[in-house]
């Protein structure tokens, strides 16, 4: 068996990570620390613990299993789930991720964040939605997390799914070097290239890592012939002005090679959740999620400069949505 890297989910019947019905395979692992992120579980290399208030007893036997007094002692569920409770299970800074608080816990409210799989045990699963793909154009979407953070594996893990006939997206955000994408396209059809903000500063301020090389590998990249689809998350506050559009807009347009679409993605706050069960503190979690139409306007910036722009990045999105100028 090859090496095995942390996944945090293998996701069926996905609709917006590339064309027709999709399985998404998210690596656990990213350069970027952005602000807004919606999966937070993919940002780290190590596996991550869960804790949900909501199925969470407060039975103590966790607190009775942890070598490293890491666990916080019971608290009435009541409170505990109460909109104000700062309460939280675990002692991040003491855990040492010896899991023995999951094995103690009966009622599912502790749960291990990152499988270990290898190419082999990936493929099987995504082997299981062949009929869908088949129906639909769809196949496999490697995503994160950011897959050139684990090169060798993505490579080998594009390379052995399009042996097998696999229709094959990269989801990445650009930041590595141009090797790994270089050699990571060979086997992809389609690349999905995260695209935040073009303003270096903007960019460092919010993610937390310069953008130069990013916009150097998106410039390579669309000389190579190969499909992109730049994509980038709507952000309040970021980069929703009109102004952002229009510079982005002229920047893309005059790229040596092409892009194939533009897909405006609507910043949502649904993943709350999440930095809950890690325990983490969301600064963005009261800032409101911004309505898709709201889109269509800056969506039309991209359609005047010659580009099919796209709501939502929907592989299934209806023709008068994907309008190119003529």
């Amino acid at each position: 068996m090859s090496k095995q890297i942390l996944i945090t989910e293998i996701q069926r019947f996905a609709v917006n990570d590339g064309p027709g019905f999709r399985t998404n395979v998210f690596l656990k692992g990213c350069p970027l620390q952005c602000r807004w992120c919606h999966n937070p579980e993919t940002m780290g290399e190590l596996p991550d613990i869960y804790w949900k208030r909501r199925l969470c007893v407060q039975c103590g036997e966790c607190m009775d299993v942890c070598p490293n007094s890491a666990i916080n002692p019971p608290t009435p569920p009541d409170v505990t789930r109460m909109p104000e409770s700062g309460y939280q299970k675990i002692i991040r800074a003491r855990c040492d991720l010896c899991m023995n608080c999951i094995k103690a816990c009966q009622y599912g409210a502790l749960s291990i964040v990152g499988k270990p799989m290898s190419t082999e045990e990936i493929l099987e699963e995504v082997e299981k939605d062949r009929p869908f793909y088949n129906n639909s154009g769809g196949g496999m979407t490697l995503s994160g997390g950011e897959p050139t953070a684990h090169a060798d594996f993505s490579i080998e893990l594009l390379s052995l799914a399009k042996q097998k006939g696999i229709h094959t997206c990269l989801d990445t955000n650009g930041f590595c070097s141009w090797t790994a994408i270089q050699q990571m396209i060979e086997h992809v059809d389609i690349v999905l290239f995260d695209l935040k903000h073009i303003d270096a500063a903007n960019h460092q301020k919010k993610t937390g890592v310069s953008n130069i090389m990013i916009l150097k590998n998106l410039s390579r990249l669309s000389e190579t012939g190969k499909e992109i689809w730049v994509r980038i998350p709507v952000i309040p506050g970021f980069n929703d002005t009109i102004d952002f559009h229009i510079r982005t807009a002229e920047f893309l347009s005059n790229l040596p090679g092409t892009v194939s679409r533009v897909d405006l993605l609507a910043y949502h706050n649904w993943c709350q959740d999440k930095y809950d069960w890690l325990g983490m503190d969301w600064n963005m979690k009261e800032v409101e999620a911004t309505e898709p139409s709201f889109l269509e306007i800056p969506a039309d910036i991209y359609r005047e400069k010659g580009f099919t722009a796209t709501v939502g990045g929907s592989g299934f999105e209806s023709p008068e949505k994907m309008v190119k100028s003529q």
